[in-house]
């Protein structure tokens, strides 16, 4: 049975259900917890150091290589040697799609600060990304953006519009990813992605999105004292985490808004029109 939001998404498991969830475990992943607010943490530090070597390694091979086939395409006589001709272009052709897909790979690990925090306001509904632009599941990118390595997004969005669905990476290992959908209201139609947990084994894959359902809809199985910083240590975590990462005032005033009206006053005060 395919996931019912479309377009479908490549290695798609399963949609996950909203709500109560007893499936829960904020492990090391849940950086904050207040009554209005929680933020999770989406790349470790060590995940960052691993796949930004891998990735490192694998642009130094891909550029001589590139180099290589693009001299030896430019010598060869395509009428006397078609055959070898032919794979160094097949060569030369992966290579190129090798390195679009490593440069956001490289940039994505380089430039994704602090664990890339994600935020959840369950007073609101609304949940907030501060992350560099390359963080996301896209995987066509405009060529030109690539000239941008700072690029970021820092957005809102609904927590009623935001879908879970977990993926796999077809990898040996098995590794999971839970992607929140980014759908139009009231359609299945996905407009964006948000990665919340990527690349968990198994069953793990699924904890962070039942805590933060947990959460959301006010069930004690979230405990506010889960996370690296306990619910006093506000001040500490901001200082920490959202300080000097470009996070606009106004939003991080809005992970504590109480209400929609509350969060109305803060935008009218800072003029966001969004």
């Amino acid at each position: 049975m395919p996931s019912q939001y479309q377009p479908q998404i490549l290695g798609w498991i399963g949609d996950l259900d909203k709500g109560g969830n007893y499936l829960t475990g904020a492990d090391d992943r849940l950086l904050y917890a207040n009554d209005n607010y929680c933020a999770f943490i989406r790349k470790t530090l060590s995940d960052q150091i691993f796949y930004l070597s891998i990735f490192l390694v694998t642009f130094a091979l891909l550029m001589p290589a590139i180099y290589m086939c693009f001299s030896l395409i430019l010598d060869l006589d395509l009428k006397d040697e078609s055959l070898i001709y032919i794979t160094f272009v097949t060569i030369l052709i992966t290579s190129l799609v090798a390195l679009y897909i490593s440069i956001p790979e490289i940039y994505q690990n380089l430039f994704t600060r602090r664990g890339s925090p994600i935020i959840f306001n369950r007073k609101t509904g609304k949940v907030y990304i501060n992350e560099s632009y390359f963080f996301n599941f896209k995987v066509l990118r405009n060529p030109l953006t690539f000239l941008h390595p700072n690029k970021k997004r820092i957005k809102e969005y609904d927590w009623a519009h935001l879908q879970g669905v977990v993926v796999h990476n077809f990898s040996r290992y098995s590794l999971n990813t839970t992607i929140l959908m980014v759908c139009k209201p009231h359609s299945h139609k996905t407009i964006d992605h948000i990665l919340l947990d990527p690349l968990r084994g198994g069953i793990g894959s699924y904890l962070v999105w039942g805590w933060v359902n947990n959460f959301m809809c006010a069930n004690k199985l979230a405990g506010l004292n889960d996370g690296k910083y306990k619910w006093e240590q506000e001040t500490q975590f901001k200082d920490k985490i959202i300080k000097g990462q470009g996070w606009p005032e106004w939003m991080v005033e809005a992970f504590n808004a109480t209400s929609q009206e509350e969060l109305a006053e803060i935008k009218q005060r800072h003029n966001i029109t969004q």
